[in-house]
């Protein structure tokens, strides 16, 4: 008999999932060695994604559940209150999520996104210890810069992408 498979959704997040979104990019962010200032996790948005990720702000974060339960989410806002250029967000999976497709799923929901917003490029930041990450991107299309596209509020990261829409 075949092992079931999991239930996976994705939704914009909604105000009682901001804690458990929290929770999840602080504690892959440890994992991966992104702690304090000059990394994602150490935003003060993370404390609040809904209030942040709005229409009105031209952003949107999105949570994906397996079997009813969050196990991470990503995000597109506009970089530097930009018209054209977005930035994917804290794009975090709990390790029991992974491999299942939920992180390509998030991604390319984002861009989706973005190109129905009007951006013509999507930027990221990441660090080279997550490399499974790296590789999705690339396959996204995402190429690799030499140095961050912007003064970088995370100065921590040492990998920066940019994709055409």
């Amino acid at each position: 008999m075949q092992p079931q498979q999991p239930v996976i959704t994705l939704a914009p997040i909604a105000s009682h999932q901001d804690t458990a979104i929290a929770q999840i990019i602080r504690t892959v962010g440890a994992e991966f060695g992104a702690v304090g200032e000059g990394f994602g996790p150490g935003d003060a948005e993370v404390q609040c994604m809904s209030r942040h990720y709005t229409a009105e702000r031209n952003s949107r974060y999105l949570v994906a559940e397996m079997n009813g339960r969050v196990v991470g989410g990503a995000g597109l806002a506009p970089l530097r209150n930009d018209s054209k250029i977005c930035e994917l967000k804290k794009l975090f999976l709990l390790p029991e999520a992974r491999g299942h497709g939920i992180g390509r799923r998030l991604a390319v929901a984002c861009l989706d996104f973005a190109r129905e917003r009007g951006f013509s490029s999507c930027y990221l930041d990441t660090l080279s210890s997550m490399t499974d990450a790296i590789g999705l991107y690339e396959r996204l299309g995402f190429r690799h810069l030499d140095q961050p596209l912007l003064a970088s509020e995370h100065g921590g990261c040492d990998v920066w992408m940019l994709k055409a829409l």
